[in-house]
């Protein structure tokens, strides 16, 4: 394996901190993007110039093209661009408030999509790259209590999915990471509440709100084998469209493709009819 250069959004926690750790340890370089620079100051202690870190808030778009731009400056080129930042929203659509939802896509869904942008005509000129995507099981399947969370990864699987058509003849792979809970501090400690509506006591959405809120829910995942397996993805040619992580993201994910393709084709003749004669 040959030593490469990673750039990961929000390295401070999480699945970024994972991935920063074990690449390091490796003798790789990661350039990592956090909003709390001393939140990385041991692993900069530690690892010293293969450590490169910059402070992006992931809602400024003119700062990810600065900082994107400065990365591959700096370092000269970029082997694989992780998308890893951003938050979970929690509670019923009407609970929301309209900056809860503005903020949850511009961080999950602009944010992501504009690092890609920022990062593109660099891995186009160096001719090679990947790009890997962070979503979750719930970008293929969806849960009442998270609506805006969904549309983030939706979305964002939507943008991704197409862009990999796009920028494989410049010899450029995206992967969609889908990973199923995990024992990190995103459900608990990384995690927004929308304000409650005591009506939707009586709601399917009130049942995400209990788990977040009693913070006794165990979880799957082990996130230093996800962080690896996502890692080891990128030795895989041509890179795969997605990985899925953990037992419960794979049978949740199974669930709703069968039952989405069953409805489809129920649907048969009726699509069909609708064309002309």
């Amino acid at each position: 394996m040959n030593e490469r250069t990673w750039l990961i959004t929000g390295i401070s926690s999480g699945f970024g901190r994972q991935m920063t750790e074990q690449l390091l340890k490796r003798g790789e370089r990661v350039a990592g993007t956090v909003r709390n620079m001393e939140a990385v100051n041991d692993l900069q202690a530690k690892y010293g110039d293969l450590l490169w870190v910059s402070k992006l808030d992931v809602t400024d778009t003119p700062a990810i093209h600065r900082v994107v731009n400065h990365a591959f400056h700096d370092l000269g080129s970029i082997d694989v661009v992780v998308n890893n930042a951003g938050y979970g929203l929690f509670g019923a659509a009407e609970e929301l408030t309209d900056e809860q939802i503005r903020h949850q896509l511009e961080t999950n869904l602009i944010g992501s999509i504009q690092v890609v942008r920022a990062a593109l005509p660099h891995l186009r000129k160096q001719g090679y790259g990947r790009i890997l995507q962070l979503s979750t099981v719930g970008g293929q399947s969806a849960f009442p209590g998270s609506s805006l969370y969904h549309a983030s990864k939706w979305g964002i699987e939507g943008f991704a999915e197409s862009v990999m058509a796009e920028v494989a003849p410049f010899n450029i792979g995206v992967t969609i990471v889908e990973p199923g809970s995990a024992r990190t501090n995103f459900r608990y400690q990384s995690s927004a509440l929308a304000p409650k509506i005591d009506a939707y006591e009586a709601s399917p959405a009130i049942h995400v709100r209990r788990i977040i809120e009693e913070a006794k829910a165990p979880s799957l995942g082990d996130p230093a084998k996800m962080a690896a397996a996502m890692i080891n993805s990128v030795d895989r040619n041509p890179a795969p469209k997605r990985i899925v992580l953990g037992s419960d993201a794979y049978s949740t994910i199974h669930k709703a493709l069968t039952e989405r393709l069953a409805e489809l084709e129920q649907q048969k003749d009726l699509a069909f009819s609708t064309d002309f004669d």
